[in-house]
């Protein structure tokens, strides 16, 4: 059986700003149906470039692709996708009822689904006792609980969400993951643009990793990071190298404690270290598999493409994406 072709499917991205400002350097990348896809990258990577480009706000220089099977502009597609763009604005005297009924509207949707859906939309959000306010006394993070609920307005089958938790505390950003969750349940596929890459880390199933306006990485958390897959094992006191044939490491750790590091992401590769230490009468404290967090993914894409060191604000850091 033939697979379903991708949601996104984009090749050869070119996109040059005035002033010889190269944001997209040949940017190829796939999206599957179904799936939370999240594209990172440093400030200036060209993240938000690419989103603009698939939502045609502005134009590539060279571009050949797809987005929900037909070509990237096609704008009766465009009527299934749901958009919430970085740094979004609402008109301040409107109350939250009102932007998802007006934004809705322009989307095409059919005043009678529009009455319906802004309540279910609401609700959906946690924003339901808010309908009747004024959007300019709302909270960064309200704003962008209404920046998603008005993305879904015409319950579209692909969501681009550009930096979806900006402004939201960690209780709301909780509940943002929980119900993007909920939307690829329901056969939703999204796409994710965030510097947030803790948040990244717990919902995506694929990731791209976007450094001076090229993909570095892209793949599954685990594909991309099953080099560095191992187990930690620490054990009391002192054991000698030969008590630990296959590890690439045995180093003292704490006050009496040692770590052996064997380059393994199978459990059964390791039972016979376990043996081996318990018929020596090793007190073992702790076995732990471990793997690189995407943080370190992130760093290791910028540093192989010589972007820099890494900094932290390169990471988490607000600022600027061409």
């Amino acid at each position: 059986m033939m697979s379903a072709a991708p949601v996104i499917s984009i090749d050869d991205v070119y996109k040059t700003f005035k002033r010889r400002v190269h944001a997209l350097r040949g940017v190829s990348m796939r999206v599957h149906e179904g799936e939370i896809f999240g594209l990172l990258g440093p400030n200036g990577a060209g993240k938000s470039t690419l989103v603009k480009i698939i939502m045609t706000v502005i134009r590539a220089n060279r571009l050949s692709g797809t987005v929900l099977g037909h070509s990237v502009g096609h704008k009766p597609t465009l009527s299934r996708v749901g958009y919430l763009p970085e740094h979004h604005r609402f008109p301040k005297h409107l109350k939250a009822g009102q932007v998802l009924d007006y934004l809705a509207g322009l989307s095409g949707v059919p005043r009678r689904v529009r009455k319906k859906r802004i309540d279910e939309m609401l609700e959906l959000v946690g924003m339901t006792d808010w309908k009747r306010h004024r959007v300019g006394e709302f909270s960064k993070g309200m704003q962008q609980r209404i920046g998603i609920a008005q993305a879904l307005m015409n319950d579209p089958r692909l969501l681009l969400l550009d930096e979806p938790t900006d402004g939201v505390d960690p209780v709301g950003r909780r509940e943002i993951r929980d119900l993007l969750i909920r939307l690829r349940e329901q056969g939703r596929t999204i796409f994710i643009n965030s510097h947030l890459l803790s948040e990244l880390e717990m919902v995506c199933d694929r990731v791209s990793i976007m450094v001076k306006g090229r993909v570095a990485m892209e793949g599954t958390i685990e594909a991309l990071t099953s080099d560095s897959q191992r187990y930690e094992i620490h054990v009391e006191g002192k054991i000698a190298g030969d008590m630990a044939p296959g590890a690439t490491s045995v180093e003292s750790v704490g006050v009496d404690l040692t770590k052996i590091t064997m380059p393994t992401a199978k459990a059964t590769d390791v039972q016979p270290l376990l043996d081996k230490l318990r018929q020596s009468g090793t007190t073992i404290h702790r076995v732990m598999p471990v793997r690189e967090s995407l943080e370190d993914l992130f760093i290791r894409a910028i540093e192989t493409t010589g972007e820099g060191s890494g900094t932290p604000g390169a990471v988490t850091g607000k600022g600027g994406d061409a």
